[in-house]
């Protein structure tokens, strides 16, 4: 079975976005498309609607073929405990949803695809999902089709934003990234925009996708629905 590679950046915002443009430039040269992680608020000090670099870039992106994805709405009262969806009910997280739905349209960044913070989502987010029109939802241990009820499994491999980032850790990525590929399964693999800046985990990354998607030879795609549904899923 071909191995499918889906990479993705979180952690977007004004003060990562060189390093963000600098790894997406690598990555295009590989033939490689991008999922980019966006959440509308960043705790009480960052709006993306105040940001018109980072948007524009956002809007850019897609128009070259790479993915939008809420990567959630605010996590400034929630984050000293656990991510933001990761223990919330049906009613609060379709609050939310629908408040992160509604801001991302207004700066032209709709999406259908959701990935909560550290890849945490609830029950009650999952239930919440589709009535607030998502059809994606990618999690820690697979990406689940809220429309179908289906799962395609393939662990997120992530590299800061909640994840270690440290050189062993970098290390096992690649590794357990090797691995998976070689089984012919879905390789995930995820990079904080804050980690960047530092050698060990953008090399890291680099290295992850030059393994499966050249030495395995892996299909690469982004998070995305599709009317036909994917293969592998369960």
């Amino acid at each position: 079975m071909t191995p499918r590679l889906i990479v993705s950046v979180s952690g977007l915002r004004d003060t990562t976005l060189d390093d963000a443009v600098d790894l997406v430039g690598e990555l295009e040269r590989r033939s490689v498309p991008v999922s980019l992680l966006v959440a509308p608020r960043r705790g009480h000090e960052y709006r993306l609607a105040e940001d018109a670099g980072t948007q524009d870039w956002l809007r850019h992106r897609r128009a070259q073929g790479d993915a939008i994805v809420l990567g959630g709405y605010d996590d400034a009262a929630t984050k000293p405990r656990r991510p933001e969806f990761a223990s919330i009910g049906p009613a609060e997280a379709a609050v939310r949803l629908a408040a992160a739905d509604r801001l991302m349209a207004e700066m032209g960044l709709r999406t259908r695809v959701f990935a909560p913070p550290r890849w945490n989502a609830s029950p009650g987010c999952l239930k919440a999902l589709p009535g607030a029109g998502f059809r994606v939802c990618a999690a820690l241990a697979g990406v689940h089709d809220v429309v179908r009820g289906t799962t395609q499994r393939g662990r997120a491999l992530s590299i800061g934003e909640g994840f270690v980032a440290d050189g062993w850790w970098c290390r096992a990525l690649v590794a357990a990234a090797g691995r998976t590929a070689g089984a012919g399964g879905l390789v995930r693999l995820n990079i904080s925009a804050t980690q960047l800046s530092r050698r060990a985990p953008r090399a890291a990354l680099l290295d992850a996708v030059d393994l499966v998607a050249g030495e395995r030879g892996a299909q690469v795609a982004r998070y995305e629905w599709s009317p036909v549904a994917l293969v592998g899923a369960a």
